[in-house]
């Protein structure tokens, strides 16, 4: 008898997956294999479909497929692959990425959100001449070792807040505080404000389920940074592009001196990137001494994709349809519960949306009640019944996309009745 794709992949890779959210551990399932997707529908390699609200964890704005994307990607594959040379792609894409967020006068292209991240924060270091980095529990910032220290997505969904070989070295010029808890920032300036490099935010926390910044909070850490002379960073690896043009920072109108993007910006591509102010940037690797390069950097393919989307992403109809599938779809399940009487939390902006199962309102990661994963665990199974994929995990996002129609909600919201009535 034939191996299945999953027997076959656990013999070959640790886990059986590439990216450990993937295993479908956290709802109790064995993982999807996927065989294609276009628009707002995903296929397994059973053939069955599903409304797919993971979109590649977001990448997807436009959905699978997109026509844009596919047809200058082609395009550009004519011309070659890679060069490991300049190329005027990557100073188109620059020119777009600064012109469209706020806190960019110069960017630097890498291939991953851990990349930016990471290469950020050696970049505030290398600035300030300082050592310690202030992280906020609950909130993912990609998998470098600094960052693996009360880390949120996959690390919590394996209960694993810390993970092994990360070194208490490491670890210890790392401070973790609660998101949202200002007076914690404060109380963590006062005793380590001298050595403070930076603050490093998920703007809006999407790595934890979705947890909404509490008014004044974004505004609090930009005062509090300045005052120390610390350098705030907005990792908008997911919020970059998504809420506005400008991203977070545009929505809220708070910027940071630095910023991560990635996801978006790739247009389903391996494409990241960090920048901010032209006199921090100018420390990088040739012009100062902070190093970071990439073989890849700049692919051109990747760059394409990116200026596609970038292209289609300035008609601001876009984020209206967004915005208003995303309130139906918050609307709708608010409305659902509401009837039934279920405590479930329901947060989102956009079209980012979270659940919580929870009889009360989640603005940090210690408030997550244990029972919220295995009650995710039974809704996420019912729905997949019914042909309807949320992310296998409860500390991840359901990501909405121009693909979405509001039939795919509607549909949806019926799922999520179906499935309440068999709770």
């Amino acid at each position: 008898m034939a191996l299945s794709y999953w027997e076959r992949a656990q013999a070959v890779i640790p886990g059986g997956v590439n990216s450990p959210v993937r295993s479908f551990a956290n709802v109790g399932m064995d993982p999807v294999f996927i065989e294609k997707a276009e628009g707002a529908y995903i296929y397994d390699t059973e053939r069955k479909c599903y409304i797919d609200y993971i979109t590649s964890w977001g990448a997807l704005i436009f959905g699978h497929g997109y026509r844009p994307v596919v047809e200058a990607v082609a395009l550009q594959l004519q011309s070659g692959v890679s060069y490991g040379l300049a190329t005027q792609l990557e100073v188109d894409f620059a020119e777009m990425l600064v012109a469209a967020v706020p806190s960019l006068e110069m960017v630097r292209l890498v291939n991953s959100g851990t990349e930016a991240t990471m290469s950020a924060l050696r970049l505030a270091r290398g600035f300030t001449g300082r050592s310690k980095i202030l992280k906020f529990s609950g909130c993912y910032h990609g998998h470098s070792n600094e960052l693996l220290v009360a880390a949120g997505s996959g690390a919590l969904t394996f209960g694993v807040p810390q993970s092994a070989g990360v070194t208490e070295t490491t670890a210890q010029d790392t401070l973790v505080c609660p998101y949202n808890d200002l007076n914690a920032v404060a109380e963590i300036f006062a005793a380590y404000g001298e050595d403070i490099a930076a603050v490093i935010v998920e703007p809006v926390a999407a790595n934890m389920g979705l947890v909404l910044p509490q008014e004044g909070f974004l505004e609090g850490l930009r005062h509090l940074t300045r005052v120390y002379g610390a350098l705030l960073i907005f990792d908008e690896v997911i919020t970059g592009f998504r809420l506005a043009y400008g991203g977070a920072q545009e929505y809220y109108g708070v910027i940071p001196d630095l910023t991560c993007l990635g996801k978006i910006i790739g247009g389903g591509f391996p494409v990241a990137a960090y920048g901010g102010r032209r006199e921090i940037m100018q420390y990088v690797s040739p012009l100062g001494p902070v190093y970071q390069a990439g073989t890849l950097s700049g692919n051109p393919v990747a760059v394409t994709a990116g200026i596609a989307i970038l292209k289609q992403l300035q008609d601001g109809e876009v984020y209206r349809k967004l915005s208003g599938l995303g309130e139906a779809f918050r609307d709708g399940l608010r409305q659902i519960v509401s009837n039934r009487g279920i405590a479930l939390q329901v947060t989102g902006v956009g079209s980012l949306t979270g659940v919580f199962f929870a009889d009360h309102e989640i603005n940090r990661f210690e408030q997550i009640p244990r029972v919220n994963q295995e009650m995710y665990q039974r809704f996420f199974r019912l729905l997949y019944q019914e042909g309807i994929l949320f992310p296998p995990s409860s500390f991840e996002t359901i990501f909405i996309s121009a693909a979405h129609s509001m039939a795919d909600i509607e549909r949806t919201l019926s799922a999520v009745e179906k499935a309440f009535k068999r709770w």
